[in-house]
C-alpha cells in the first residue's frame, strides 16, 4: 500500500468519530441527531432547496462545505449554540482541530479540505453563505418539528435565536423569512419569549 493510500485511509476511519459526536438538536425522533446526521440531512436539503439561494451556487461544492465543515468537531466537540461560555474558545478549538484532522491528508488534499472549512467559516462566497444558511435553518427546523423541545430545555429567548440566525438571510432570504415565520413566530408565544 501506498503511503498516500495509507494517509487517506487513517483520515477515512478517523471521521467515522463524527458519528459519535451529539448535538443538542433533536431529531423528530426525539432523540439527540449526532454531527454526521447533520452532515448527511444538511446535503439532501441542499439538494432539494438550492433553488432558493440568493446568488447562483454550484451545489457539489455547497455539499462539500457541508460536509466537512463538522469534522473537525471530532475534537474540538460540539459548542452548543446557546453556550455563551464555550462560544468564547470555539474559535481557537476548532482551527487547531482542522490543523490536526487536515493534516492527516496527503499534502494536496490537506489544503483542499482545510481550504473547504475556512471557506465555509469565513462565508466570503455564495456557496458558504448558502451552507451557512442551511446549517441554521435545519437545527431550528427540528426544534420546530419537537414543539421547540430544545429552546424550552434551554431556556432560549427570542433575543437569542434571532441573534444565533442573524446571518441566515444572506444565503437565501427565502429560508429565512420561511424559518422566521414557520419555525419561530408559532414558538415566540412559549417559553422562548422574554
Amino acid at each position: 500500500m501506498t503511503d498516500r493510500l495509507a494517509q487517506q485511509m487513517r483520515f477515512c476511519l478517523e471521521i467515522d468519530q463524527e458519528k459519535n459526536i451529539d448535538r443538542h438538536t433533536y431529531t423528530t425522533e426525539y432523540r439527540r441527531e449526532n454531527d454526521a446526521e447533520h452532515a448527511w440531512h444538511m446535503a439532501v436539503m441542499a439538494m432539494v432547496l438550492h433553488e432558493y439561494a440568493n446568488e447562483d451556487v454550484d451545489l457539489l461544492r455547497v455539499i462539500e462545505l457541508l460536509l466537512v465543515h463538522d469534522l473537525v468537531e471530532i475534537y474540538a466537540g460540539d459548542t452548543f449554540a446557546y453556550d455563551e461560555e464555550g462560544k468564547k474558545t470555539q474559535k481557537e478549538r476548532e482551527t487547531q482541530a482542522a490543523d490536526r484532522l487536515y493534516a492527516m491528508l496527503p499534502d494536496d488534499q490537506e489544503q483542499y479540505f482545510r481550504g473547504l472549512w475556512d471557506e465555509f467559516e469565513n462565508e466570503q462566497t455564495p456557496e458558504a453563505r448558502f451552507a451557512h444558511t442551511l446549517d441554521n435553518f435545519q437545527p431550528v427546523m427540528l426544534n420546530d418539528a419537537t414543539d421547540g423541545k430544545l429552546w424550552q430545555e434551554a431556556g432560549a429567548h427570542l433575543d437569542q435565536i434571532l441573534e444565533r440566525n442573524h446571518n441566515t438571510a444572506a444565503g437565501s432570504k427565502t429560508l429565512w423569512e420561511y424559518s422566521y415565520h414557520h419555525f419561530i413566530e408559532p414558538h415566540v408565544g412559549k417559553e422562548i419569549k422574554k
